[in-house]
């Protein structure tokens, strides 16, 4: 039988019904599967909770040897370095994914839009080392002094730098997030459909007009969710803010500006977890305002991407 023999046949009822049975069933074991994830981390926080308290969402003092849980610091860390990062990295992949779907001659359209892609699949701890041997060293001597002299130990350079911490982090983590905005943007972009371009074009507008006007509105809800998948990376890196940020000591204060050290949630988790066995569930606290905030940032994308739409329908 040939494999367009049967393209006109209706399925039968038999397999209908078991195929709603198989699709079912996957996704019943997969929302079983999470649930119990979830499960596992909030009551294995419990005690953690028992121990810090509220104190654990303002105390400003995070030490294991006095017994001290306060995690302001390492979460106003997670939201700095992750937000300046996005900052950066945003309006640069969101510029390079309309060159490379529009802009570029399109023989190297391919060239650049997969090297955009492999970067995209870099280890972090990759970009960690790079960062750690390359680019700490050039802020250390170059930037960081620079900086001082010229803002006169002004806020946000108001601190002698080391060449680690916030700047450093935010650096290299825009570049890790960069390549996976670039690239689902650009696809999202090339999405488009070509009656919107030409249409445009043809009552005159330029190309920059219909880029703006045209392209970037159809793709909005598509580039927001592009930015969304970037954030989320930022909030869960490890490794390579682990190596960057310089917020190893003790007790972590808050940063003090972009030239301090400071800490996330992420890199105390990664710090502590093989010393931590008294402290399990202060750890595992640390894991579960992560997820909350991940979840705030996800639940927040689809608020924006639902208002969109909307208006899109209206």
């Amino acid at each position: 039988m040939t494999l367009g023999a049967g393209r006109g046949r209706k399925p039968s009822a038999g397999s209908d019904v078991s195929y709603r049975v198989w699709t079912g069933g996957v996704a019943a074991v997969v929302a079983g599967v999470i649930l119990l994830f979830f499960y596992a981390i909030l009551s294995d926080s419990i005690p953690g909770w028992r121990t810090a308290g509220w104190h654990f969402f303002y105390g400003t003092d995070w030490n294991f040897a006095l017994n001290k849980f306060g995690a302001l610091p390492l979460i106003v860390g997670t939201l700095l370095t992750t937000g300046i990062a996005v900052v950066l990295a945003a309006p640069i992949g969101i510029a390079a994914a309309v060159s490379i779907a529009f802009l570029i001659p399109r023989r190297l359209r391919l060239v650049v839009s997969t090297l955009v892609e492999i970067l995209a699949f870099v280890p972090s701890v990759i970009y960690g080392v790079w960062g750690y041997l390359l680019i700490a060293p050039w802020l250390d001597h170059t930037v960081q002094p620079w900086l001082v002299s010229t803002f006169h130990h002004h806020w946000p350079f108001n601190t002698n730098g080391i060449g680690f911490g916030l700047m450093l982090g935010s650096m290299v983590l825009a570049v890790m997030i960069l390549p996976t905005i670039a690239a689902i943007s650009r696809d999202v972009l090339v999405a488009v459909p070509d009656e919107l371009v030409e249409g445009g074009l043809s009552v005159g507008a330029s190309r920059g007009q219909v880029l703006r006007r045209v392209v970037l509105p159809s793709a909005k809800t598509g580039i927001i969710g592009a930015v969304v998948l970037g954030t989320g990376r930022a909030l869960g890196e490890t490794i390579a803010l682990y190596l960057l940020l310089g917020g190893l000591d003790v007790n972590h204060p808050f940063p003090r500006g972009l030239n301090s050290g400071t800490a996330t949630l992420a890199t105390e988790l990664v710090s502590n977890f093989g010393n931590g066995a008294s402290n399990f569930g202060v750890l595992c606290c640390l894991a579960v305002t992560l997820m909350v905030i991940v979840f705030a940032v996800n639940l927040t994308a689809r608020l924006i991407v639902r208002r969109n739409l909307r208006k899109l329908t209206a």
